[in-house]
């Protein structure tokens, strides 16, 4: 269980002023550049005053995560053109990663807190929701102003899928081999599975291994 003072410290709101120490002082010049805009444009509920404008937060918030999204992307792919990186590439390692960091975020929050299974969920059903929602309606509202539908090309991307397929049933085993209980030795064991992906999804992209289909 999480510490009930970090769990007040996490209600108070947000403290803009300079620290005090170099390594908060390090961190908060990595993270103005979000945290500004956010703090000048949305209501911190945690504030009295703040409360009653709470739909406004919520509103803004999806605004602002639609707008770093477009600029993460967008960077992302000015950064693999110059640095000669396919953007399926980009997609399955740099944007995979960055698009994850929440998800990562929630999952620590709610483990400290003691809901571990809550974590599990969270993490399936995030990217549940990314692949029935998140893919579907751009390409529908894509085909609806563009009339048009939207080609992926990937190289490999049937076996990339069947690899996803099997390394969700090795994720399962690997939670039955450790008794459904989250320790180290699972973390490690889903870290090589991860890379095993990665490695083998490369090889695909870049015709090390050729696709039957």
């Amino acid at each position: 269980m999480a510490d009930p003072d970090d769990e007040d410290e996490g209600n108070e709101p947000l403290d803009i002023s300079w620290p005090d120490t170099a390594r908060k002082r390090i961190t908060y010049l990595l993270v103005a550049p979000i945290i500004f805009p956010l703090w000048m444009t949305l209501p911190d509920t945690r504030t009295p005053r703040g409360k009653k404008f709470f739909p406004i937060t919520f509103i803004g918030s999806i605004v602002w995560i639609a707008a770093y999204s477009y600029l993460m992307v967008w960077w992302a792919d000015v950064s693999g053109d110059t640095i000669g990186i396919p953007p399926e590439v980009m997609g399955l390692t740099f944007l995979a990663a960055g698009t994850s960091i929440p998800d990562l975020i929630t999952s620590v929050i709610v483990a400290r807190k003691g809901f571990g299974d809550m974590a599990v969920s969270s993490s399936v059903g995030s990217n549940i929701f990314d692949v029935t929602v998140g893919l579907p309606v751009p390409w529908l509202l894509y085909g609806i102003i563009y009339g048009k539908p939207v080609e992926v090309n990937s190289v490999g991307m049937v076996c990339s899928i069947a690899i996803l397929f099997m390394m969700l049933v090795f994720v399962i085993i690997s939670i039955a081999c450790f008794h459904w209980k989250m320790n180290r030795g699972l973390g490690f064991t889903m870290f090589l599975l991860y890379f095993v992906f990665v490695a083998v999804s490369l090889m695909f992209e870049y015709k090390i291994i050729v696709c039957p289909f």
